[in-house]
Protein backbone atom coordinates (compact mmCIF):
# COMPACT_ATOMS: atom_id res chain seq x y z
CA UNK A 1 0.00 0.00 0.00
CA UNK A 2 1.79 4.04 -0.96
CA UNK A 3 -1.34 5.82 -0.07
CA UNK A 4 -4.10 5.56 3.17
CA UNK A 5 -6.41 7.89 4.33
CA UNK A 6 -7.45 6.98 7.42
CA UNK A 7 -10.69 8.06 8.88
CA UNK A 8 -10.12 11.97 8.02
CA UNK A 9 -12.37 15.08 8.94
CA UNK A 10 -11.66 17.97 7.01
CA UNK A 11 -13.44 21.49 8.08
CA UNK A 12 -14.18 24.53 6.12
CA UNK A 13 -14.88 26.60 9.29
CA UNK A 14 -17.81 25.52 10.33
CA UNK A 15 -18.94 23.82 7.70
CA UNK A 16 -17.15 19.68 7.95
CA UNK A 17 -16.56 18.64 4.19
CA UNK A 18 -15.10 15.08 5.07
CA UNK A 19 -16.61 12.75 7.51
CA UNK A 20 -14.20 10.24 8.72
CA UNK A 21 -13.29 9.81 5.15
CA UNK A 22 -10.96 6.41 4.52
CA UNK A 23 -9.94 4.46 1.09
CA UNK A 24 -6.30 3.71 -0.16
CA UNK A 25 -4.42 2.84 -3.20
CA UNK A 26 -1.88 0.39 -3.99
CA UNK A 27 1.40 0.80 -5.73
CA UNK A 28 0.86 -0.13 -9.20
CA UNK A 29 -3.15 1.01 -9.29
CA UNK A 30 -5.52 3.48 -10.50
CA UNK A 31 -8.35 4.38 -8.13
CA UNK A 32 -10.44 6.80 -8.66
CA UNK A 33 -12.78 9.03 -6.44
CA UNK A 34 -16.36 9.70 -7.77
CA UNK A 35 -19.46 11.52 -6.95
CA UNK A 36 -21.57 14.94 -7.35
CA UNK A 37 -19.92 18.00 -7.33
CA UNK A 38 -19.31 19.09 -3.70
CA UNK A 39 -18.91 15.26 -2.42
CA UNK A 40 -15.25 15.88 -0.79
CA UNK A 41 -13.74 14.61 -3.94
CA UNK A 42 -11.46 17.60 -4.04
CA UNK A 43 -11.13 18.15 -0.74
CA UNK A 44 -9.80 14.73 -0.31
CA UNK A 45 -6.54 15.43 -2.98
CA UNK A 46 -6.25 18.54 -1.29
CA UNK A 47 -5.52 17.30 2.34
CA UNK A 48 -3.49 14.83 0.73
CA UNK A 49 -1.47 16.92 -0.99
CA UNK A 50 -0.59 19.42 2.64
CA UNK A 51 -2.60 22.06 1.16
CA UNK A 52 -5.58 21.20 3.65
CA UNK A 53 -4.76 20.12 7.05
CA UNK A 54 -7.25 17.57 8.88
CA UNK A 55 -9.55 18.00 11.70
CA UNK A 56 -8.53 14.19 12.63
CA UNK A 57 -7.37 11.43 11.16
CA UNK A 58 -4.06 10.59 9.55
CA UNK A 59 -2.67 10.57 6.33
CA UNK A 60 0.32 7.84 5.37
CA UNK A 61 2.67 7.50 2.18
CA UNK A 62 4.79 5.11 1.69
CA UNK A 63 4.37 4.45 5.71
CA UNK A 64 5.24 7.39 6.48
CA UNK A 65 2.38 9.88 8.22
CA UNK A 66 2.04 13.10 6.05
CA UNK A 67 -1.01 14.40 7.67
CA UNK A 68 0.86 17.46 8.79
CA UNK A 69 4.02 18.00 6.51
CA UNK A 70 4.03 20.85 4.17
CA UNK A 71 3.40 20.67 0.25
CA UNK A 72 6.83 21.21 -0.42
CA UNK A 73 8.11 17.92 0.66
CA UNK A 74 5.30 16.12 -0.28
CA UNK A 75 6.45 16.88 -3.42
CA UNK A 76 9.98 16.10 -3.03
CA UNK A 77 8.72 12.93 -1.70
CA UNK A 78 7.36 12.17 -5.38
CA UNK A 79 3.36 12.83 -3.95
CA UNK A 80 2.15 14.99 -7.10
CA UNK A 81 -1.12 16.86 -7.85
CA UNK A 82 -2.45 17.68 -11.34
CA UNK A 83 -5.12 20.55 -9.53
CA UNK A 84 -8.69 20.48 -11.36
CA UNK A 85 -8.85 23.41 -14.00
CA UNK A 86 -5.37 23.22 -14.85
CA UNK A 87 -3.94 25.78 -13.23
CA UNK A 88 -0.99 26.41 -15.63
CA UNK A 89 0.93 29.77 -16.21
CA UNK A 90 -0.58 31.55 -19.08
CA UNK A 91 1.89 33.96 -19.41
CA UNK A 92 4.55 31.52 -20.01
CA UNK A 93 5.80 29.34 -22.53
CA UNK A 94 4.99 25.08 -22.93
CA UNK A 95 8.68 24.97 -21.76
CA UNK A 96 8.74 27.71 -19.18
CA UNK A 97 5.60 26.01 -17.89
CA UNK A 98 7.61 22.22 -17.64
CA UNK A 99 10.52 23.98 -16.22
CA UNK A 100 8.34 25.33 -13.32
CA UNK A 101 7.22 21.06 -12.89
CA UNK A 102 10.96 20.12 -11.99
CA UNK A 103 11.48 23.24 -9.86
CA UNK A 104 12.71 21.18 -6.89
CA UNK A 105 15.33 19.42 -9.09
CA UNK A 106 18.72 21.37 -9.55
CA UNK A 107 20.30 18.96 -12.31
CA UNK A 108 19.75 20.23 -15.65
CA UNK A 109 20.67 17.29 -17.58
CA UNK A 110 18.10 15.46 -16.02
CA UNK A 111 14.99 18.23 -16.22
CA UNK A 112 16.25 18.20 -20.53
CA UNK A 113 15.40 14.39 -20.32
CA UNK A 114 12.33 14.73 -18.68
CA UNK A 115 10.80 17.78 -21.04
CA UNK A 116 12.03 15.11 -23.93
CA UNK A 117 10.32 12.55 -22.05
CA UNK A 118 7.34 14.68 -21.67
CA UNK A 119 7.69 15.79 -25.20
CA UNK A 120 7.93 12.06 -26.88
CA UNK A 121 4.05 11.27 -24.68
CA UNK A 122 2.74 14.95 -26.17
CA UNK A 123 3.91 15.68 -29.59
CA UNK A 124 1.17 18.56 -29.81
CA UNK A 125 3.42 20.47 -26.86
CA UNK A 126 6.56 19.88 -28.37
CA UNK A 127 5.13 21.75 -31.46
CA UNK A 128 3.44 24.21 -29.62
CA UNK A 129 7.47 24.34 -27.24
CA UNK A 130 7.43 28.36 -27.81
CA UNK A 131 4.01 29.07 -27.31
CA UNK A 132 2.42 30.66 -24.22
CA UNK A 133 0.45 28.52 -22.41
CA UNK A 134 -3.10 30.99 -22.24
CA UNK A 135 -2.86 30.52 -25.85
CA UNK A 136 -3.42 26.65 -25.97
CA UNK A 137 -7.24 24.88 -26.67
CA UNK A 138 -7.88 23.00 -23.42
CA UNK A 139 -6.88 19.76 -24.38
CA UNK A 140 -3.47 21.12 -25.18
CA UNK A 141 -4.03 22.87 -21.59
CA UNK A 142 -4.94 19.61 -19.89
CA UNK A 143 -2.11 17.66 -21.83
CA UNK A 144 0.61 20.91 -20.36
CA UNK A 145 -1.07 20.37 -16.90
CA UNK A 146 -0.25 16.49 -17.23
CA UNK A 147 3.56 17.06 -18.44
CA UNK A 148 4.35 19.45 -15.88
CA UNK A 149 3.15 16.91 -13.20
CA UNK A 150 5.34 14.00 -15.02
CA UNK A 151 8.26 16.84 -14.85
CA UNK A 152 8.31 16.24 -10.80
CA UNK A 153 8.77 12.56 -11.49
CA UNK A 154 5.96 11.52 -9.28
CA UNK A 155 5.66 7.77 -7.68
CA UNK A 156 1.98 8.79 -7.11
CA UNK A 157 -0.53 11.23 -9.45
CA UNK A 158 -3.10 13.07 -7.80
CA UNK A 159 -5.43 13.89 -10.56
CA UNK A 160 -8.40 16.45 -10.60
CA UNK A 161 -10.66 16.43 -12.95
CA UNK A 162 -8.77 16.00 -16.09
CA UNK A 163 -11.82 15.41 -18.42
CA UNK A 164 -13.48 18.55 -17.48
CA UNK A 165 -14.47 21.29 -19.98
CA UNK A 166 -12.73 19.22 -22.87
CA UNK A 167 -14.12 17.63 -26.05
CA UNK A 168 -15.35 13.74 -26.04
CA UNK A 169 -12.28 13.22 -28.48
CA UNK A 170 -9.84 14.99 -26.41
CA UNK A 171 -10.90 12.96 -22.70
CA UNK A 172 -10.56 9.76 -24.89
CA UNK A 173 -7.23 10.87 -25.57
CA UNK A 174 -6.33 12.02 -21.80
CA UNK A 175 -7.80 8.57 -20.66
CA UNK A 176 -5.46 7.04 -22.76
CA UNK A 177 -2.49 9.13 -22.05
CA UNK A 178 -3.81 8.13 -17.90
CA UNK A 179 -3.50 4.84 -19.07
CA UNK A 180 -0.12 4.45 -20.42
CA UNK A 181 1.49 6.84 -17.26
CA UNK A 182 -0.16 3.79 -14.73
CA UNK A 183 1.58 1.63 -17.12
CA UNK A 184 4.78 2.90 -16.93
CA UNK A 185 5.13 2.27 -13.39
CA UNK A 186 3.08 5.88 -11.59
CA UNK A 187 0.29 4.68 -9.36
CA UNK A 188 -2.94 7.13 -10.19
CA UNK A 189 -5.64 8.55 -7.64
CA UNK A 190 -8.31 9.90 -10.26
CA UNK A 191 -10.57 12.15 -9.13
CA UNK A 192 -13.47 12.34 -11.71
CA UNK A 193 -17.13 13.87 -12.20
CA UNK A 194 -17.23 11.05 -15.23
CA UNK A 195 -17.50 8.17 -13.46
CA UNK A 196 -18.01 6.02 -16.76
CA UNK A 197 -14.36 6.98 -18.19
CA UNK A 198 -13.04 6.48 -15.21
CA UNK A 199 -13.97 3.13 -14.04
CA UNK A 200 -13.79 1.85 -17.02
CA UNK A 201 -9.93 2.55 -16.76
CA UNK A 202 -9.53 1.96 -12.75
CA UNK A 203 -9.03 -0.90 -11.51
CA UNK A 204 -10.73 0.19 -8.26
CA UNK A 205 -13.18 2.94 -6.95
CA UNK A 206 -15.03 4.81 -4.00
CA UNK A 207 -18.22 6.85 -4.27
CA UNK A 208 -18.01 9.66 -2.45
CA UNK A 209 -21.54 11.74 -0.91
CA UNK A 210 -21.89 14.49 1.26
CA UNK A 211 -18.48 14.13 2.70
CA UNK A 212 -18.32 10.07 3.38
CA UNK A 213 -17.45 7.06 1.67
CA UNK A 214 -21.26 5.32 0.94
CA UNK A 215 -19.69 2.93 -2.14
CA UNK A 216 -16.34 0.98 -2.55
CA UNK A 217 -14.95 -2.05 -4.70
CA UNK A 218 -13.27 -3.10 -7.59
CA UNK A 219 -14.67 -0.44 -10.88
CA UNK A 220 -16.23 -3.11 -12.63
CA UNK A 221 -18.54 -3.75 -9.72
CA UNK A 222 -19.22 -0.50 -9.39
CA UNK A 223 -19.34 -0.25 -13.28
CA UNK A 224 -22.14 -2.35 -12.97
CA UNK A 225 -23.88 -1.53 -9.44
CA UNK A 226 -27.52 -0.40 -9.62
CA UNK A 227 -26.97 2.75 -7.31
CA UNK A 228 -24.01 3.74 -9.23
CA UNK A 229 -25.60 3.51 -12.51
CA UNK A 230 -28.74 5.18 -11.72
CA UNK A 231 -26.72 8.35 -9.41
CA UNK A 232 -23.60 8.53 -11.84
CA UNK A 233 -24.19 6.91 -15.05
CA UNK A 234 -27.45 8.44 -16.22
CA UNK A 235 -29.31 5.22 -15.81
CA UNK A 236 -26.75 3.82 -18.99
CA UNK A 237 -23.24 1.45 -18.81
CA UNK A 238 -23.23 2.19 -21.93
CA UNK A 239 -22.79 -1.67 -22.75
Amino acid sequence: MILSVDNINVHYGAIQALRGVSFHLNEGEIVTLIGANGAGKSTSLNTISGLLRPTSGTVTYEDKEISNTPPPEIVRRGLIQVPEGRKIFGTMSVWENLEMGAYLNSDEKEKDSLIEMVYTRFPRLKERHNQQGGTLSGGEQQMLAIGRGLMAKPKVLLLDEPSMGLSPIMVEQIFDTIREINQSGTSILLVEQNALMALSIADRGYVLDTGKVVLEGPANDLLHNPVVINAYLGGDTGD
